[in-house]
């Protein structure tokens, strides 16, 4: 296994298949189908922890397949067919807001990701978010979230996307570039990313929130500086920046697959480092702060994300439709991802559920950590007074270990990433791992 210290050396380290992106803990891998009647037993339980609720809302419908898309996704679906599957989507709703863990609450948060979200009508978003919200109301509701692809937008898409109660609208931009958005199979031109962005500042959201994905297929040094400089001209409340990686369930691996290739196509690692680090400096020079290893923000006072942020302090989080992920009293849950099994299952009045794992408490402590690791700076109190653990103690070898490699410093109270860090904090979580949940994968 390669060392950390060689793993953010500039030295070239191709782009393989894999996921390397760390979005929760214990891995995806070890959750089982053998655990999904955990599921039923966390809603069974009261609520009496203090855990804030929110709503994950699974819209699987796109226009067109990405080429690096890994997520569960439909481009086939008609007018009927998207009608029973958010009807689908309600009674599972129905359900669970029935049960002990969550009737009576309301969500501090509401999240609508894809696939497209905005890929249905403006007729259909008002009907299901009515119908959510008379069984689960928002009122109280501090943000709606809702991802948004620029081809998909207008006038008055727009307009319904506000009435409905976003606040935070996030456009999947993510290069500039016509032809480099054909190649990576986005459906969308750059001429509709600008007027999809008028159309959303138009209405005055709380927050306009646009991704960029750093090492696109065919992307250049050219590109990636123009990337930069559009959006400096946009000047959106918050920029997303993730680095390219290829699942295997993609459509540039079932390529590399067949060409008999173990290097993607794409930027290697160092490069794509080198390009984020780019972008968050322009921003910076600009007025923005950097909030996570993935975001900067321009008023970090009032641009908020409380969908992450929520999530990575331990919320309940209920997700709705096919493929969806919940976190309900720490049980970990996916739900079915096709939906033709999800749609059987709500028939039957049986929970759509693939796989689970009930964690302990040590696990959740590690859970939060990691993902509060990706925001740059962990309150090591925070952890002392939930948990009961002193972070500068457990991890004192690999902390001091990270230190010495100028990748982050602590002391008894905090823990802060340097950019380094920062820009390969993902691959530094694995040292945090329990022996059995370690991975090999290093980049």
């Amino acid at each position: 296994m390669s060392s950390i210290a060689e793993a953010v050396e500039p030295k070239k380290t191709p782009t393989e298949a894999g996921n390397y992106f760390i979005s929760n803990y214990p891995p995806f891998s070890f959750w089982s189908p053998e655990n999904t009647k955990e599921v039923e037993a966390a809603f069974e339980q009261t609520y009496d922890d203090g855990a804030s609720l929110g709503v994950y809302h699974h819209i699987p419908f796109c226009r067109k397949r990405c080429h690096f898309c890994y997520f569960r996704v439909y481009t086939d679906k008609n007018a009927s067919e998207i009608k029973d599957y958010l009807d689908k989507t309600i009674t599972e709703l129905e359900y669970f807001a029935k049960t002990p863990r969550i009737a009576g609450r309301k969500p501090r948060f509401i999240y609508f990701g894809g696939g497209t979200p905005s890929y249905l009508s403006g007729p259909q978003l008002t009907e299901l978010t009515d119908r959510m919200k008379a069984i689960l109301p928002w009122d109280e509701a501090e943000e709606v979230a809702f991802e948004g692809e620029p081809g998909t937008l207008n006038p008055r898409k727009v307009k319904a996307i506000k009435n409905i109660g976003v606040t935070r609208l996030s456009l999947g931009i993510e290069n500039f570039d016509s032809r480099i958005l054909e190649i990576n199979g986005r459906a969308h031109k750059a001429s509709e990313v600008y007027k999809g962005y008028e159309a959303a500042k138009s209405e005055g959201f709380d927050q306009i929130n646009i991704d960029l994905i750093a090492g696109m297929l065919e992307e250049t040094e050219v590109n990636w500086q123009r990337n930069i400089e559009e959006t400096l001209k946009l000047r959106p409340d918050s920029v997303t920046i993730y680095q390219m990686e290829i699942p295997y369930n993609t459509t540039i691996y079932k390529e590399m697959k067949e060409s008999g290739s173990l290097t993607a196509p794409v930027a290697d690692w160092q490069v794509k480092r080198r390009w984020v680090k780019e972008a968050f400096e322009a921003l910076e020079s600009a007025g923005y702060s950097i909030s996570s290893g993935y975001t900067a923000v321009l008023h970090p006072d009032k641009t908020k994300f409380i969908y992450r942020d929520e999530l990575w302090t331990g919320a309940d989080l209920l997700g709705l439709g096919v493929a969806s992920i919940s976190h309900i009293a720490g049980v970990h849950y996916q739900n079915v991802n096709e939906i033709t099994h999800y749609a059987k299952a709500i028939e039957k009045g049986e929970l759509p559920v693939h796989r689970a794992l009930k964690t302990n408490v040590e696990e959740r402590m590690i859970r939060e950590f990691l993902l509060q690791m990706k925001l740059g700076r962990v309150s090591i109190d925070y952890f002392r007074t939930k948990f009961g653990v002193d972070l500068s103690e457990r991890y004192e070898n690999e902390l001091k270990e990270l230190a010495e490699e100028g990748l982050l410093e602590y002391d008894s109270e905090n823990i802060r990433l340097h950019r380094r860090g920062l820009l390969c904090v993902d691959n530094l979580l694995f040292k945090f791992f329990l022996p059995k949940h370690v991975t090999s994968r290093l980049v």
